[in-house]
C-alpha cells in the first residue's frame, strides 16, 4: 500500500432546511466562476475502541467509498483553524489496513468497532480565481445511523439532516485576515439564502447524537 496522502482540511460546516436555496457567490473576495454541480454517493463507516480512545484524541477513522478520495481516512486532532488528515487506498478488504493500523496506534491499539454509518448524497462545486480552485462548497444530504447497539434493546432510527460546507482549496487565501474575509464573505452568503452556522462540528457527532 502506497504512502498516505495528506491535507490540512479547513472549512466551516452550516445547516439548511431541505428546500433551502443554493447561494449566490457573486461576492467572494477572489472568485470569479463557480463549476457546475457534481453529483457523489458517498458511505462511510466510523471506527473507534469501545472506551472511545480516538475521540478522546480528536482523532477520527472511517472508511469511505465512493467520490474522488475514497479510502481509508484518519482526521488527526484540531491544532488552529484546521486539522490533519490522512487517507489511504481501501485495498482489497474491508479488513483495516496494516499501514492504517499501525498510525492509528499511536492514540490506541485496542480493538476498534463500528461506530457510525454516514451515508451521503452529495453535490459538489468549485469555487475559482485567478490562480485556480479557492474552495470546495459542497451541499450534502446525509443520513447517519448510530451502529453502537445497546444489548436487548432495538437499533436508533437513522437521523437524515441537509448540511452544506466551504472548505478551502489551495488557491484560497494564505493569511488569516484573508481567510476571515472570505468566510465572513461565505457566512453573508450562507444566511442570504436562508442557513446558518452549524452547531455541530462533524458529521459523527451528529450521527451519534452529540
Amino acid at each position: 500500500m502506497s504512502e498516505p496522502s495528506r491535507t490540512v482540511e479547513v472549512e466551516r460546516k452550516y445547516d439548511v432546511d431541505g428546500s433551502t436555496p443554493l447561494p449566490s457567490w457573486d461576492a467572494i473576495p477572489g472568485v470569479d466562476a463557480v463549476t457546475g454541480g457534481e453529483h457523489r454517493a458517498l458511505d462511510a463507516r466510523y471506527f473507534d475502541t469501545v472506551s472511545g480512545d480516538l475521540a478522546r484524541a480528536g482523532v477520527a477513522l472511517r472508511r469511505r467509498t465512493g467520490g474522488p478520495d475514497e479510502g481509508w481516512h484518519v482526521k488527526g486532532p484540531r491544532t488552529g483553524d484546521g486539522r490533519i488528515e490522512l487517507g489511504w487506498p481501501l485495498g482489497e478488504s474491508d479488513e483495516l489496513p496494516p499501514q492504517v493500523a499501525e498510525f492509528v496506534a499511536q492514540w490506541t491499539t485496542a480493538p476498534l468497532i463500528p461506530l457510525a454509518r454516514i451515508e451521503n448524497a452529495r453535490t459538489a462545486y468549485l469555487l475559482t480565481g485567478p490562480d485556480g480552485v479557492v474552495a470546495e462548497f459542497v451541499d450534502d444530504r446525509v443520513r447517519g445511523t448510530d451502529l453502537r447497539l445497546p444489548a436487548g434493546l432495538p437499533a436508533p432510527a437513522p437521523r437524515e439532516w441537509r448540511e452544506w460546507e466551504m472548505e478551502l482549496g489551495p488557491a484560497a487565501p494564505a493569511d488569516e485576515a484573508g481567510r476571515s474575509a472570505f468566510f465572513l464573505a461565505v457566512e453573508r452568503a450562507v444566511a442570504a439564502a436562508g442557513g446558518r452556522v452549524s452547531p455541530s462540528g462533524s458529521k459523527l457527532g451528529r450521527a451519534l447524537g452529540f
